[in-house]
């Protein structure tokens, strides 16, 4: 019996140190780190943590004790969330929605500017939204669509002026700001949004060639290989269709050139091609692939390919994109078409960030200084508004 005892331990341990060095060995050979990105032995150490993670999630979702992202999301949310001197926090219900009410702890004689922030995690991660796998699209849209619309309607509860409410997210959460700006268009009985912030946000969902994926593929926080999970989650779609996916043979070529004016790689200008870029021919249409996944099509769950008329309307935006980020070429391509359409934007580049990092901001040894740099350009559109 005690024999027992000291040699399941023993087992474990060794299973344990076999998966992290599985991980990092699987990190070494899959994942790039270039020299010049921000705190390059930082960002590796970050990313074998994360696939560490998934991997023991994996491991729990196998034997049926739960998915492997809501493992990396408990985790996650074993840290305590950090106090600010000066600022409240309240959790509250926008009917059945959970949020996060954060605001001045010293009353203000006059309204306030009011921001609705939408996190990312790629549907998968996080803590507020309806997730996927569990929730396929559209339930996150209408999550956030309906906290929204709930918040707009109560803004004197809240001290907020009317005219001074921004949408602004990361990620997917960049995504949602931006749907919502054009939702927000024809709905004349909710305040009118002053501005939308779109950090290295998901724009679209279709054209998985530009130079963006493919000079970026394999460097965290968003490897090709994750974002293809996150799409596949929750749009519901079977993993095999991966490389007619990637190649294009999952839409017609009538859709592919419906978008091309909007998507095509020549309205990205040529020094963001400077890594490598070769354009590729789609491949021929499968029709399987397509009737499984047509539903990317959808406007709602891409953005960038609302038609003009509603994005001619959109307010005022703040474009932040990242040199190494897998989906850069979302935030170049919307800029473009918001200038094209008379929208006022305002855009800066991070050339040594990467997807994710201000998730990261204030976050001891994993803090990076370029999120910092993202941080004072959110808070100086901001005041300038």
């Amino acid at each position: 019996m005690m024999t027992v005892a000291l040699i399941l331990p023993i087992a474990a341990c060794v299973f344990s140190l076999g998966i992290g060095l599985w991980v990092f060995c699987r990190h070494l050979a899959t994942e790039d780190i270039p020299a010049d990105i921000d705190c390059p032995l930082k960002l590796r150490i970050l990313s074998c943590v994360f696939q560490l993670l998934m991997t023991w999630g994996m491991i729990f979702e196998k034997l049926g004790l739960c998915g492997r992202t809501e493992f990396v999301s408990f985790v996650h949310d074993l840290k305590p969330l950090k106090k600010y001197p000066g600022v409240v926090v309240t959790d509250l219900r926008f009917g059945t929605i959970p949020v996060k009410l954060y605001r001045p702890e010293t009353p203000s004689s006059s309204p306030r500017t009011g921001i609705v922030f939408y996190h990312g995690g790629g549907t998968v991660l996080g803590s507020l939204y309806r997730k996927s796998p569990k929730y396929k699209f559209p339930a996150m849209s209408r999550d956030c669509l309906g906290a929204t619309v709930h918040f707009l309607k109560s803004l004197d509860a809240y001290g907020v002026d009317p005219a001074r409410v921004i949408l602004c997210g990361d990620s997917v959460g960049g995504g949602m700001a931006a749907f919502l700006c054009q939702i927000f268009v024809n709905r004349p009985d909710l305040p009118k949004i002053r501005a939308q912030i779109l950090l290295y946000a998901a724009l679209q969902f279709l054209d998985f060639q530009s130079p963006s994926f493919q000079q970026n593929k394999n460097i965290p926080l968003l490897t090709w290989n994750l974002a293809f999970y996150c799409w596949c989650c929750h749009l519901n779609i079977n993993t095999s269709w991966k490389s007619k996916i990637e190649k294009g043979a999952y839409l017609p070529a009538e859709v592919w050139e419906k978008y091309r004016k909007w998507l095509g790689p020549e309205n990205i200008p040529e020094r963001f091609k400077k890594r490598g870029y070769q354009s590729r021919p789609r491949e021929p249409l499968n029709e399987d692939a397509y009737l499984e996944t047509r539903i990317a099509t959808d406007w709602t769950f891409s953005p960038l390919i609302t038609e003009d008329d509603i994005v001619s309307q959109v307010p005022k935006a703040c474009i932040v994109s990242c040199e190494y980020d897998l989906i850069c070429d979302h935030s170049l391509l919307y800029k473009k078409r918001l200038e094209d359409l008379g929208v006022p934007v305002t855009w800066h580049h991070i050339e040594n960030g990467f997807h994710g990092v201000l998730t990261h901001v204030e976050e001891g040894f994993f803090h990076f200084p370029c999120s910092l740099k993202i941080l004072d350009i959110v808070v100086n559109f901001i005041k300038e508004l």
